[in-house]
């Protein structure tokens, strides 16, 4: 994400993205990590955020009935100034 945003994203992440996605219910807990792998041509600040469900069949129930409201609110705020992608991670130990 562009740098000059980056506080004020992260911000918000706290205040009020993080919050509604816990209140759907269907996570136990959740992490924002800071990402210091350097990426050629990115200037950016990048971000992981990571929550955790007991079940697929919340992840599922996430990804249809809450996930494109929320993602939404980011796209409507941010635009092209923030990129995210979701991807699936199982614990091993």
């Amino acid at each position: 994400m562009q740098a000059d945003i980056a506080a004020e994203w992260l911000a918000w992440m706290r205040v009020e993205h993080v919050p509604e996605v816990m209140a759907c219910g269907l996570f136990k807990n959740y992490r924002i990590l800071k990402v210091l792998t350097n990426v050629p041509d990115d200037d950016g600040v990048n971000y992981s955020i990571q929550y955790y469900t007991e079940s697929q069949e919340n992840l599922l129930r996430y990804q249809t009935e809450f996930g494109p409201k929320l993602q939404q609110k980011t796209l409507a705020r941010y635009g092209d100034k923030v990129l995210a992608f979701r991807t699936t991670l199982q614990v091993i130990e």
